[in-house]
């Protein structure tokens, strides 16, 4: 068995409690019944507006990123001997069932509380095959990760043998790619290439959560500071990186006004400069993470094994306890909202965690909600 790194726990938990933050936030500001942010957007007031830019904006954005790099940290380089054939079995033998089962229940389970019509599940059906139901937006983040499955056995050679300057170009290069989205929404929609026949710019396959991929080898393997100035400079990032994407919802949220969600999210894409110096900080922060007590590391590592079923199971809990304290006003919920937010994301995670722990007992479960051993 392999030994298992005691920080690397400490993000998967964190990053999924980050999570259920970002989408308890979404309660305030979507602007449909749903309770999720969707095309549109509105605040009710004030004080949403400063919550949501805090929990969503500041403390929860980065979890996507962490997450990535988790994977990215545990799976590359290749093990000596491992071909593609292999690591595809392992790695899509262990996320693929507890996905697919994911869809069948967000397709047809809701129909049990009339939480959607059978018109709306036999349509989500269909589409099956392509994207995920319309009652499960979260699991968008099953594709990219698939796809960074896919290209791992293809990079891992070229990182096995790169110097620390060449991933720092290609990192350099991820940078500033991650303002393209920026200069699509202040310049130009087409950049470099682009245009309604090309969707693939100059810059296309330097961009993407494969930079987070080299910038978390490169990390690992040359990056050789000590653990003070890890604390001072990713304490550094992370404030720096999480108070420009706070920031830049509450600058475009003006409560009682009505507009598209891209519009007041215009700064919270993964990959753009802001969460990547976020991310950069957050990751320094918890890479400093060692010799924790047992009697704390152990409850911290029983959850991280859990996360993954946690985070495909978390929205069947999330959108009645967010009912339930919301009590149906947005602008005064039965808690303040600078309560409510946590309460309902906290309450989630504790009822995530015992659910998928009871399936885990289950025969065969690790198909089911993906727990380890």
């Amino acid at each position: 068995m392999n030994k298992r790194i005691e920080f690397i726990d400490w993000i998967r938990v964190v990053a999924c409690l980050m999570v259920m933050f970002v989408h308890a936030s979404e309660n305030f500001y979507g602007a449909d019944s749903s309770g999720l942010a969707g095309n549109v957007s509105m605040l009710a007031n004030e004080s949403n507006r400063f919550w949501v830019a805090f929990y969503d904006g500041f403390l929860g954005r980065t979890a996507v990123p962490l997450f990535m790099i988790v994977s990215a940290f545990l799976l590359v380089p290749l093990k000596p001997g491992q071909t593609m054939g292999s690591f595809y079995k392992r790695r899509f033998g262990r996320i693929l069932p507890p996905f697919v089962t994911f869809l069948l229940l967000y397709t047809f389970l809701p129909l049990l509380w009339g939480g959607m019509t059978w018109e709306q599940s036999l349509a989500d059906l269909k589409l099956l095959p392509f994207n995920f139901p319309s009652m499960a937006g979260h699991l968008w983040f099953m594709y990219p990760l698939i796809s960074l499955y896919l290209i791992i056995p293809v990079v891992s050679p070229w990182l096995e043998k790169a110097s620390a300057k060449e991933e720092l170009i290609f990192i350099g290069l991820f940078s500033f790619t991650t303002f393209i989205p920026w200069l699509h929404r202040f310049i130009s929609p087409e950049l470099w290439g682009e245009c309604f026949w090309n969707e693939y710019g100059a810059f296309w396959y330097c961009s993407g959560y494969l930079g987070y991929l080299v910038l978390t080898h490169f990390i690992r393997t040359h990056l050789d500071w000590n653990r003070r100035k890890k604390l001072i400079i990713g304490i550094l990032c992370f404030l720096v990186g999480a108070a420009f994407t706070g920031w830049s919802f509450w600058w475009k949220g003006v409560p009682g006004v009505v507009i598209e969600t891209p519009e007041i999210e215009w700064a919270w894409p993964f990959c753009t400069p802001n969460v990547l110096l976020a991310t950069f900080g957050a990751f320094l922060l918890f890479s400093c993470i060692e010799n924790v007590p047992e009697k704390v590391q152990k409850p911290v590592t029983g959850i991280a094994k859990l996360t993954f079923g946690m985070y495909l199971a978390h929205m069947f809990f999330l959108a009645p306890i967010a009912t339930w304290i919301i009590g149906g006003d947005r602008a005064t919920p039965s808690i303040p909202v600078g309560l409510a937010i946590p309460a309902i994301a906290l309450l989630s995670f504790i009822c995530s965690a015992v659910a998928v722990k009871i399936l885990s007992f289950l025969p065969g479960a690790k198909y089911l909600v993906g727990t380890e051993n």
